[in-house]
């Protein structure tokens, strides 16, 4: 088995992301590899802003535009380096996840796509689809899904 040499993991700056951004530098320390840390966002018209924020609550965080990612990807940094990590870039990516992390996977050409579990078991998961279960479908790079939540 070759070392992985580029690794992408995807943060929403949720707990069980951040456990996953954890597994991708653990990984990509053992491999020297350079590790993508990527959130995707919605640019948002702060009209609409307040009515998203009262509807999605806990997860409004994932709405607010650029300014939030870039605090999540240095959050995000800083957990992947404390487990290793040395090689580590920060990519704000727009629009859906799913899309957003394939098109980075193949810019960048990465040998491995890590994501958390988060969502994976849920009804609306099953019935309208998850990150974890959609990239693992679509990704042409090895994917590896860390259980973040049970």
């Amino acid at each position: 088995m070759t070392a992985y040499r580029t690794i992408v993991v995807g943060t929403d700056g949720s707990e069980s992301s951040l456990k996953a951004v954890e597994k991708a530098g653990s990984l990509a320390g053992d491999e020297n590899a350079r590790l993508v840390l990527a959130c995707a966002y919605y640019p948002t018209d702060p009209k609409e802003l307040g009515d998203a924020a009262d509807v999605l609550k806990e997860d409004a965080y994932q709405i607010t535009g650029a300014a939030p990612t870039y605090e999540i990807l240095r959050s995000a940094r800083e957990r992947a380096a404390s487990v290793g990590a040395k090689n580590i870039v920060e990519r704000a990516v727009v629009g859906a996840p799913v899309d957003s992390l394939l098109a980075l996977v193949e810019e960048v050409d990465a040998d491995l796509l890590v994501v958390g579990n988060r969502g994976l078991n849920t009804i609306t998961g099953r019935l309208l689809g998850s990150v974890p279960s959609d990239v693992a479908r679509k990704s042409a790079s090895d994917v590896l899904i860390v259980h973040t939540t049970r």
